[in-house]
């Protein structure tokens, strides 16, 4: 009986055609609704990574409303960004968004989510959110034994959830538009259409998308202090992901 063995370049093969899968399940209208729309998008925390991407999204003219628990901050951010900067309250952000981006401290993930219950539902949500276990405690620990894919469904039960922005610092994100060569950003989902936008909206802020699963299979992998963690080209991302269980 010969065994067969789970090498790197067969399941590296696999991903590239599970990526080519998801984006042909899309009719062609989806496809084209997401080259050069432009959206409208809540920013849930608009700390570093918030106001870096969010900003990035704004100047690529994108309508954002940024909200946290500063509402006098968010106006002087959204004053100086410009464009179709807004600032208002966590309800107003998420109610205002197609696109919603929930930035926060992991500790803060389970209030946001009953919070914004009623909101969320249906739409796409971007999840930079990191569980830090020096920082969060237990929480981040439970978020990474079950994987931070997971603990985001349980969290914001309802949404169609795209993890990415989980392995890059905010510095080198509001950057990252000015870069003569574009730096991988893994992402994972299980929604086509969420994964399609957050793949264009990716592109706005600078990067190439590399889809590399699913929440439940990939997204604990994307969490600072794993191999996917750090920039790296599109083609290393899907490297290093297949070689990932």
């Amino acid at each position: 009986m010969t065994t067969r063995h789970n090498h790197p370049t067969r399941r590296r093969a696999f991903l590239q055609a599970a990526a080519a899968a998801w984006m042909s399940s899309l009719p062609f209208s989806a496809l084209a609704q997401t080259a050069g729309t432009k959206y409208r998008i809540g920013i849930i925390g608009s700390g570093r990574v918030g106001s870096a991407i969010g900003g990035a999204w704004v100047k690529a003219g994108h309508e954002v409303m940024f909200s946290s628990l500063d509402l006098d901050a968010d106006r002087k951010l959204a004053a100086s960004l410009g464009g179709k900067a807004s600032a208002g309250s966590t309800r107003e952000a998420a109610a205002f968004g197609s696109v919603l981006l929930i930035a926060v401290p992991y500790t803060a993930m389970p209030a946001v989510g009953k919070e914004l219950a009623d909101l969320i539902k249906g739409k796409i949500i971007i999840d930079p959110s990191n569980p830090i276990v020096a920082r969060d405690g237990d929480i981040a620990v439970a978020a990474r034994e079950k994987g931070a894919g997971i603990a985001a469904m349980e969290y914001l039960p309802g949404a169609r959830i795209v993890r990415a922005f989980n392995a890059i610092g905010a510095a080198r994100m509001a950057a990252a538009a000015s870069n003569t060569v574009r730096i991988g950003m893994p992402m994972a989902g299980d929604d086509a259409n969420a994964i399609a936008v957050a793949s264009a909206l990716i592109r706005d802020v600078g990067y190439e998308p590399v889809l590399v699963g699913t929440l439940a299979a990939m997204g604990k992998h994307l969490v600072p202090g794993t191999p996917l963690g750090g920039e790296r080209s599109p083609e290393e991302v899907r490297k290093i992901a297949a070689g990932l269980q």
